[in-house]
């Protein structure tokens, strides 16, 4: 197990509430990073980096004022970069991550060595997300301090592999801080993925149903009325393989049985908001295998407390049922 400092000292959970598309805004990082688990929003969130940096700003100040730095128990942010050719922005958004001092930096379709160079020269943190061992082994090359195992059933860009599996071969060659992501809804998920070997949960769907969302009210009904079996994995979407509610695409007029592939990729289309509403992600939405436990839209200092009590009673019942083992 191993937790960068920053983190030791800053978290009430061990856990991050994932960057999400549409959904992941200033006032859902603020809120969650109150309340003790690292908040990130991705940066092509804003239409604009100027955009960008206007919320770069306000979370920074935000913080400041709840006493991040200032030895409070206020989490670090972390924004999420797309590392691809397709993405205009890279050097833009990164130079402004780097004026900003973004506490953690999370890249994506892309491992970078000088990436995590320029992050570190100011004492930031590179998390990369992965969804095999073959992109966590390039990865962890790069001198990334954590790796993102997006195994399956989890919301969004999604690998196959069992969670066990990709931590037990991950652990193998990388001694950083491993994240799990992949169905995790309570804070009894959090204690499993700890017990299996993971330093942190990486929570997606939870965090879309909450209040300081900015996702459509559609999509955070559809998530309160689906189970596992209303998840489609796909990369006829995107042109990526990701998990979607299957009634998002029906709604938007196709058919989840018979999707023609994507010619391509081109990440500066399809995850930039605004003006460009015809990108795959704008009606069609993403959500986990979990789904089935996400009932309510709470604020997310309410479900960060409730994560917290679900936490602490799983980690004292899993004491209790393994002490006829201990002898």
């Amino acid at each position: 197990m191993s937790l960068p400092s920053l983190l030791q000292k800053t978290l009430q959970l061990p856990a991050v509430a994932a960057p999400m598309f549409l959904a992941s805004g200033p006032d859902l990082v603020i809120e969650t990073c109150k309340s003790g688990v690292v908040g990130s929003f991705p940066a092509l969130n804003q239409r604009t980096s100027e955009g960008f940096e206007q919320w770069l700003i306000t979370i920074n100040e935000a913080l400041a004022k709840h006493g991040y730095g200032a030895g409070a128990r206020v989490a670090p942010y972390a924004v999420n970069l797309i590392v691809h050719a397709s993405n205009p922005r890279l050097e833009a958004d990164l130079q402004l991550c780097i004026k900003h001092k973004v506490p953690i930096v999370i890249t994506s379709l892309g491992a970078v060595p000088e990436l995590v160079e320029r992050v570190h020269e100011y004492g930031g943190l590179v998390f990369h997300d992965v969804t095999t061992v073959r992109h966590a082994r390039k990865a962890a090359a790069t001198g990334v301090d954590g790796l993102i195992l997006v195994a399956a059933g989890a919301g969004g860009h999604a690998g196959t592999l069992s969670p066990f599996a990709l931590l037990a071969e991950v652990r193998q060659l990388f001694q950083g801080t491993l994240l799990l992501a992949g169905a995790i809804s309570s804070g009894q998920d959090i204690a499993a993925a700890q017990q299996m070997g993971a330093d942190l949960a990486y929570m997606g769907s939870r965090f879309i149903n909450t209040q300081e969302s900015t996702a459509d009210p559609g999509h955070k009904k559809m998530i309160q009325c689906a189970s596992a079996a209303d998840i489609l994995y796909t990369p006829n979407i995107s042109g990526v393989a990701a998990n979607f509610l299957k009634e998002s695409i029906v709604n938007a007029g196709l058919n989840p049985d018979e999707l023609a592939p994507k010619a391509g990729i081109d990440f500066g289309q399809e995850l930039t908001p605004g003006e460009k509403q015809g990108g795959a992600w704008s009606k069609i939405w993403s959500a986990g295998q979990g789904v089935g436990a996400i009932k309510d839209i709470p604020t997310v200092a309410n479900l960060v407390q409730q994560l917290k009590v679900e936490y602490k009673d799983a980690v004292l019942a899993h004491h209790e049922l393994a002490k006829p083992y201990l002898k």
